[in-house]
């Protein structure tokens, strides 16, 4: 059969199990299927995806490219898919300091990001302990958050601050993954159109650009394995893979009705569109068995899958996703969805398996080939024709590259490929010149790094540039940037005053400019090791004294009590801060109000001492009478000269010598209250005298105590 004038694409979907090829054609903006072919491996030639006998791969290849070519003509180039299982994530972070620089351009943000990506392969590189698996492909990378001084931000363009940050997750895959690939199309003479990778070929056809914003996870269930892609924020964050997939069903049930292998997939594929199915065991046995009886053999290994598959998921994305799309053969696994929708904690309807129906560009196709197996294969023709994977050979600093071309190639993607350290291309900082201001340790850092010079093809080129085959690209290292050479005048924006107020006029006093203890100015260079000063006073004395004020501090007053000296100065005092009593050397801050009094207006008498003692001379208790308030006080201690008691207002003298006398004290009783109140309480035969508290009778020398409720009550005698 000839075949059609515009060429179709050529796929080959190389599994675990199988080999799918298929003709998918290009017409008016969309795809048409026009042919499937798949064939099954002889024997276990290939193992999680990896090709691990190329020519045994290769004769299955030749017989799927030949049966193709029978009814289509030729076919010499093909689109293929390495394995999802081979592909490595990493995510990783880099940041620097900003301070002092410009705002940031579109060069500055690729040095961020490409400086990622070094640290994303070096971590790559570390997890692995022998050297091939360390030669790695970036075929991409998708920046997952900028940050600006710890907060995240949409875009670093144009941006200025302290620190700028940006972390991404980078896309790697083996080198002898490809190598194996084109290794065993070389042997049907099929060369390598382009190349996809099995997960974003699913991911594109199913969940285009504009539904990524949703937090979704795709499972592509083939024999072997299990691929998991997770998109979200608009982007694919994660791949991942189980190594648990339909097989494990076959084996099942080839375990449970003594089946061969091929036997057992036959009923596993029937069951899913018959109620019963006829089986031959290895003994000859026939056996009709209802479709329940299938399924309950199956079930535990079905409920294995769906919690690998979740565990997985919840480990890529950290919590369940919005939705779960199930593809390949696998995905028809009976009761799958439910029971992978229950491990996730979501409805039955979020977890559903999609069809080449679901694919928007693809023209309608016939009932037999609308199943989820073949999603996979037509979205390799599909991704791989619109987003092929290419080499192309480049030269850094004279050493020849080849690069793999996932998408549009730049100058920073080459030096990446190179190895070379992109944060090690700006010139160095300057050296700082560390001092002290005013008690603390400082770093003036020094001029940034220059930028590097990037050549490409012998003229001046930038990181984003971009790449095409046999190009060439010199690295020039920046310069470094000068030690800092700061003024004083860089330190201070303007020489520190200190505003107060003294007697109600506004002062400024201007700070004095010190280094290394001298006095000096503004224009002053500053040195290692520099100590920079700005004096201003510290306390009220000094202040005075910087202003020309004279003062003296007032003298305190001393009496003898008991033989201990007591000082103290008069209340207001002479020297007072915001309406407090201090003195010359009291801390000065800015505008405080100081008041400078001259005189001393309150006499010292023995009730000022008692205050300054901090003691009471009476004690005193509040009761109530029929209803009245009533204070009695009595004397606990008084102050004594030459047997004299001092009246509490009796002036002191200064050095005067006193004896403090304490009385013992005896509480307060009723009889007590005759000294404040006057009541004629005479005896009469007209009436008695009852005396209550707290509605208790009580006698004259019971004790009373506060807050009391007493009663006199005038009772008349009854009549004989």
């Amino acid at each position: 059969m000839t075949q059609n004038t515009a060429s179709p694409v050529f796929a080959l979907d190389i599994g675990t199990r199988t080999v799918v090829g298929l003709l998918l054609k290009e017409e008016n903006n969309g795809y048409e299927l026009l042919d499937m072919e798949v064939m099954e491996h002889a024997e276990r030639s290939m193992l999680d995806g990896q090709i691990h006998n190329v020519p045994a791969v290769a004769q299955v290849i030749g017989k799927v490219k030949s049966t193709l070519e029978e009814r289509h003509g030729p076919l010499s180039k093909v689109c293929v898919a390495a394995a999802g299982r081979s592909l490595r994530t990493q995510k990783a972070a880099f940041d620097m300091n900003i301070d002092g620089k410009p705002m940031l351009t579109r060069d500055d943000l690729l040095h961020l990001e490409l400086s990622a990506v070094q640290k994303a392969q070096f971590a790559l590189a570390q997890d692995k302990k022998d050297e091939a698996s360390r030669n790695y492909y970036c075929v991409g990378y998708s920046v997952l958050h900028y940050k600006l001084d710890d907060e995240e931000i949409g875009s670093l363009l144009d941006q200025t601050g302290q620190t700028a940050a940006v972390e991404v997750i980078a896309t790697f895959l083996p080198k002898v993954v490809v190598e194996s690939l084109m290794a065993a199309l070389s042997r049907t003479d099929l060369s390598l159109e382009a190349l996809t990778l099995e997960p974003i070929a699913a991911i594109n056809v199913l969940i285009p650009p504009s539904m990524r914003r949703l937090n979704v996870a795709l499972v592509d269930i083939g024999a072997g394995t299990s691929d998991i892609a997770i998109t979200e924020e608009g982007t694919v964050t994660a791949y991942g893979m189980v190594p648990v997939a339909g097989d494990e069903m076959t084996e099942a049930l080839s375990d449970q009705f003594l089946l061969d292998f091929p036997d057992a997939e036959r009923m596993k594929r029937e069951i899913t569109v018959h109620d019963e199915v006829t089986i031959q065991d290895i003994l000859g046995m026939e056996t009709t068995l209802a479709k329940e009886d299938v399924l309950s053999a199956i079930r535990p290994s079905v409920q294995t899958l769906a919690h690998a598959i979740a565990n997985e998921i919840l480990n890529l994305n950290g919590k369940a996703p919005k939705a779960v799309m199930l593809v390949g053969g696998g995905s028809l696994t009976p009761e799958l969805p439910q029971h992978l929708a229950r491990c996730l904690q979501l409805p039955d309807n979020r977890v559903a398996v999609r069809g080449i129906d679901a694919i928007k560009d693809l023209k309608q196709v016939s009932e037999e080939y609308k199943g989820p197996e073949l999603v996979t294969p037509i979205g390799i023709a599909i991704a791989a024709k619109e987003n092929p994977i290419e080499y192309i050979s480049i030269t850094v600093n004279g050493r020849t590259l080849r690069l793999f071309d996932v998408k549009t190639l730049t100058v920073g993607d080459g030096l990446i490929a190179a190895g070379i350290d992109i944060a090690k291309l700006y010139g160095k900082p300057g050296l700082a010149v560390m001092m002290t201001l005013q008690g603390r340790l400082i770093t003036i850092p020094g001029e940034h790094g220059e930028p590097p010079m990037l050549m490409k093809n012998g003229e001046a080129t930038s990181l984003d540039e971009p790449l095409k085959a046999e190009d060439r690209i010199e690295v020039i290292p920046g310069q470094d940037g000068k030690k800092a050479s700061p003024k004083i005048s860089d330190l201070l924006d303007e020489v520190p005053t200190l505003s107060i107020e003294i007697n109600g006029e506004a002062k400024q006093i201007t700070g004095v400019i010190t280094k290394n203890g001298k006095p000096t100015s503004l224009e002053a260079a500053v040195e290692e090791r520099d100590v920079i000063d700005v004096m201003l006073p510290q306390t009220i004395a000094e202040a005075f004294d910087q202003l020309g004020i004279s003062f003296s501090e007032p003298k305190p007053f001393t009496v003898f009590v008991d033989g201990q000296k007591i000082e103290w100065t008069d209340e207001e005092g002479r020297l007072l801060k915001n309406g407090i009593p201090v003195t010359g050397e009291t801390p000065l801050k800015a505008f405080d109000k100081i008041d400078y009094i001259h005189k001393v207006t309150k006499p010292y008498t023995i009730n000022s001492l008692w205050e300054k003692l901090n003691l009471q001379p009476t004690m005193t208790i509040t009761v109530t009478v029929n209803g009245q308030p009533v204070t009695l006080e009595k004397t606990t201690m008084a102050f004594w000269e030459n047997d004299r008691c001092l009246d509490p207002n009796e002036p002191l003298r200064s050095h005067q010598s006193i004896i403090l006398k304490k009385k013992e004290i005896q509480p307060f009783t009723f009889q007590d209250l005759f000294s404040v109140i006057d009541i004629d309480l005479s005896p009469s035969r007209y009436r008695s005298v009852r005396l209550l508290r707290n509605d208790h009778e009580i006698e004259l020398q019971t004790r009373i105590r506060d807050g009391d409720q007493l009663y006199i009550q005038l009772e008349e005698r009854a009549k004989s």
